[in-house]
Parts: structure tokens; C-alpha cells; sequence
């Protein structure tokens, strides 16, 4: 693996929807890549930039600069064409834009103390909330559900979150979810779970929005550590996976079901004292770590492509997770973990390759593609 004690020298990085395609932003520009292959799809150098979010593989993007050129103030808000390579509409905020979500019917702009919702089509605001102070533009958006869910945090000393149908909007329920305040969190797929991490970083929870509770309970560590970046696996129903990159450089990969992958070993003493959530942080068998898997500090941003089933070299039956994670030094790595029903795990290192180049001709000859 590549490493580097050089300061980020990515402002800014982000998945699309569906995990296929990735965005970088730098001090010149911005860049596209196919998650799948690491072809470079578009380059655009017009600046720094502190937001770059696409819409699923479509032509539109919202792109936020750093201000240092005129035209792209960090409080205006350009949705950009990329086959005309002009701005569509542009949307200007008394402050600074700290995080853009898109659906395919929803905008989401968040500033330092409100987040307003629009109509994408019609660039109308449907609804502006009133936050508490959210000074790192937290939030979590779930695009392909049909309520788009929107979570945005409820307070600054503890670790709760408002949830809201983005679809209305409405607010629906409050989670409180940790002691600390929230650094990280992220919906399902299917918007129908809410994973949490707290500025401590020692517990990772997910938690069930129809009935606004707790289901899984994980203990990350024991030290503290902060939390750059959580995702699920992609489902329609309760994920298989959930991982997380912290500064501490290690990626943790959670189960959350553990009893229908296998995993569980079944203490039923344990089980009927201790509820389900709390038996889940005190079992291993669904929580695997694969330390160094990026430099220390260096932030970072992941996606799960997916998770399969498959059997491994002694033919035992075995999940294959094949996870994305972008750095902020520059590089794009490719990870495939495999766990078997005893709780064994095995790990390779796919593709790797340095994104602050010209694209492909970064690409290392000698990786190995997951079809």
C-alpha cells in the first residue's frame, strides 16, 4: 500500500448513489472515475473545490468551489452540466455551503445553521430547517428510498439526530443515539437504518427509523478515534455489512445479521440476560479488523460494491466483500474480505492506484480485477 506524511491534498471526495462512479475535488479542479474500472470519465480544472456530488450516472452535478476564483464562491451552489460544460442554475446562500445531497427528485444544501430542501427539477425550496450549530456540515441522506430520508444532528453536546422525510418534508423522530456528539453517520440503502458513530468513536450503532430504536450495537475499540467515514452494504432488506474508517488508519467491518450468515456461536444464557444490541458489541464473531489499510490521519471516504456468497481455498462457504475507499493523499484502493460461518477472515488488496495523476495511465499493470 501506498503511504504518505504529506498533508490531504484531496478537498474533497464522494461516492454517487449506486457506488459506480466516484468525484474527487483538488485545488485545480475536479475529477470523475468509474469505481469499476478506474477509468477517468471527466476532468474539469477550474479551481478549488469543496463539494463535487453527482446524481446517480448522470450528466448534472452540484459543485460548491473554495472561493479562490471569482465565479465559484464557497456560498454559491452551481448545478453543472458536464456535456455542456456550463452551469444549469446557481443557487447563492448568505453562508457557506458545508454539504450537498441529490436525489433524483431532492436537493439538499446544508449551511452552518439551517439546511434547506428543494425540489431538484424546479430548483424551488420545498422546506429550510433550523439546526443546531453544525459547523462540519453533518449529515445523512438516503436517495434511493422513496421518503428520501434525511438526518441531520439535533444537538451539540450529545450525540442525537432529527429525522426527516426529504419526500414532504416532515420531521418523523429523534434518535439519541450516543453520549458525545456525532461525527459520522449514514443511512441504508433503503433508508430504513441509520448507522452512528459519536466524536468518542469507541461504539458504532445502528438503529431502526420506523420505531426510531436501536437494533446492533458494536464496539470499534477501546480508544478513542475518529470516525472518517461509514457505509452498508447495498440491500433491500437489514444489511449484511457495515464498515468503518477511523484515524487510526484500520478498517472494521461489522455483521449485522449475524444469526443469518452463520456466524453466531448462540450463548442462549447471554442471549435471554442481555439484549440482542449488547450481545452484538460483546461478540467478536461480528466484528473484523484489517489494521493499516490506510496511512494513519489521513481522512478517508468507503463504499461496500457488494456482498456475496462464495467458498474459499478449503472449500468452506464464505462472504466476499468488496469495499472502495478513497483517501484524502490521493489513491483509490480496492479491498476483497473474505469471512467464513467459523469465523475465519482473508483479505487482498485488488486495485490501487493514484487519482492526482492522469487517470489511467496511474493504474498499477500488475492488479488483479474482481469481476
Amino acid at each position: 500500500m501506498a503511504s504518505s506524511s504529506a498533508p490531504s491534498q484531496l478537498i474533497c471526495a464522494s461516492f454517487n448513489q449506486d457506488n459506480s462512479l466516484f468525484s474527487v475535488g483538488t485545488k485545480d479542479g475536479f475529477k470523475i472515475f468509474d469505481a469499476r474500472n478506474g477509468r477517468l470519465c471527466y476532468e474539469k480544472s477550474l479551481g478549488g473545490f469543496n463539494i463535487v456530488e453527482m446524481l446517480f450516472g448522470r450528466s448534472l452535478l452540484a459543485i460548491v468551489g473554495t472561493g479562490e476564483q471569482p465565479a465559484m464562491s464557497p456560498r454559491r451552489l452551481c448545478l453543472f452540466n458536464t456535456i455542456t460544460g456550463v452551469s444549469k442554475k446557481d443557487l447563492n446562500f448568505r453562508t457557506s455551503i458545508l454539504a450537498v445531497r441529490l436525489s433524483m427528485t431532492r436537493l439538499v444544501v446544508v449551511l452552518h445553521d439551517r439546511t434547506f430542501v428543494y425540489d431538484l427539477n424546479r430548483t424551488t425550496i420545498l422546506e429550510e430547517i433550523e439546526t443546531v450549530p453544525n459547523t462540519k456540515g453533518l449529515c445523512a441522506f438516503a436517495p434511493n428510498s422513496e421518503e428520501c430520508y434525511l438526518a441531520l444532528p439535533a444537538s451539540t453536546s450529545k450525540g442525537s439526530a432529527l429525522v426527516y422525510k426529504a419526500s414532504k418534508p416532515e420531521l418523523i423522530c429523534q434518535i439519541d443515539a450516543h453520549q458525545a456528539p456525532l461525527a459520522a453517520m449514514v443511512f441504508s440503502s433503503n433508508g430504513l437504518y441509520l448507522a452512528t458513530a459519536s466524536e468518542k468513536g469507541t461504539m458504532v450503532r445502528v438503529h431502526l427509523i420506523t420505531q426510531a430504536t436501536k437494533s446492533h450495537s458494536f464496539r470499534r475499540g477501546t480508544y478513542p478515534s475518529t470516525i472518517y467515514s461509514l457505509a452498508f452494504s447495498p440491500s433491500l432488506d437489514l444489511p449484511d455489512v457495515l464498515v468503518a474508517t477511523s484515524s487510526s488508519g484500520s478498517l472494521h467491518m461489522f455483521f449485522l445479521d449475524a444469526a443469518r450468515n452463520g456466524r453466531r456461536q448462540g450463548n442462549t444464557l447471554l442471549s435471554s440476560v442481555i439484549p440482542g444490541s449488547v450481545t452484538d458489541a460483546l461478540d467478536p464473531a461480528n466484528h473484523h479488523v484489517i489494521h493499516n489499510v490506510v496511512p494513519a490521519n489521513i481522512k478517508s471516504c468507503l463504499a461496500v460494491r457488494g456482498v456475496e456468497n462464495s467458498q474459499n481455498s478449503s472449500k468452506l462457504p464464505a462472504l466476499k466483500t468488496v469495499i472502495y475507499i478513497i483517501t484524502h493523499d490521493g489513491y483509490f484502493r480496492e479491498y476483497v474480505i473474505g469471512t467464513t460461518k467459523s469465523n475465519e477472515s482473508s483479505w487482498s488488496l485488488e486495485r490501487e492506484f493514484n487519482l492526482l495523476g492522469a487517470g489511467l495511465s496511474n493504474l498499477n499493470q500488475n492488479e488483479q480485477h474482481i469481476d
